[in-house]
């Protein structure tokens, strides 16, 4: 008989709001986050608002660099105290740590080469190849006259308007598929709702991914391997 299957809890970290979904919920729940929010902010929020909520194992994405499982930055878009923070000892149980771009590309991801580009407070990027994940930080790079994640996050969309924030959407797209060579590329992120049509060869991502993710992270059947 085998053994039954640990319940996840997936909390996906963005730069508005803090979503938390449990493997053996339906109906997530979340609350704002912001430019203050600590690591330890993040967590006593997050055990507040499951409070009821059975779960074993916890999956975070989180906004920032990570490296072994561990913050290696602190988050542009977030407060201070993430870096060398114990989100096992806060928690009180087993967690995995990864970029939030991870977290919902490796929910997102169906095999072959995939791009993931996630359109949110930045620009959020991961790439999987044949199972193995890859995190990156493209979003920094220079694009134009500034980086990539200042022409197609939704700062961006709020500054310079759909139109022209489309026209950079799609030139970031055609510029890092060319240099990454995927299969498909997918547009995941809050801002991908106002694209009324997607560049070339991509595919539109849903945030909710990010929760597959989160429970795919604890699944010994399921090979990709996360950074």
């Amino acid at each position: 008989m085998s053994a039954p299957k640990q319940i996840v809890l997936a909390i996906d970290v963005g730069g508005s709001h803090v979503k938390a979904l449990a493997s053996n919920e339906s109906e997530r729940r979340r609350f704002e986050s912001g430019p203050s929010l600590s690591a330890a902010e993040m967590v006593a929020g997050v055990l507040e608002l499951v409070e009821g909520w059975s779960w074993d194992v916890a999956s975070i994405g989180i906004p920032a660099r990570v490296r072994d499982g561990k913050v290696a930055a602190e988050p542009v878009n977030l407060g201070p105290g993430w870096v060398g923070f114990d989100f096992e000892a806060a928690l009180g149980k087993r967690a995995k740590v990864v970029n939030d771009a991870v977290m919902q590309a490796v929910g997102s991801y169906e095999g072959g080469r995939m791009l993931f580009l996630g359109l949110g407070t930045g620009l959020g990027t991961t790439l999987i190849l044949d199972g193995v994940v890859a995190p990156l930080e493209l979003g920094h790079l220079p694009f134009r006259k500034k980086t990539f994640e200042d022409y197609v996050g939704e700062r961006a969309l709020k500054k310079s308007g759909p139109k022209k924030w489309r026209k950079a959407v799609f030139e970031a797209v055609e510029t890092l598929t060319a240099a990454m060579e995927p299969d498909e590329v997918v547009l995941g992120g809050g801002a991908v709702a106002d694209l009324d049509e997607l560049p070339p060869r991509c595919r539109r991502g849903a945030n909710e991914n990010a929760f597959l993710g989160g429970f795919r992270l604890w699944d010994p059947d399921w090979t990709a391997h996360a950074g």
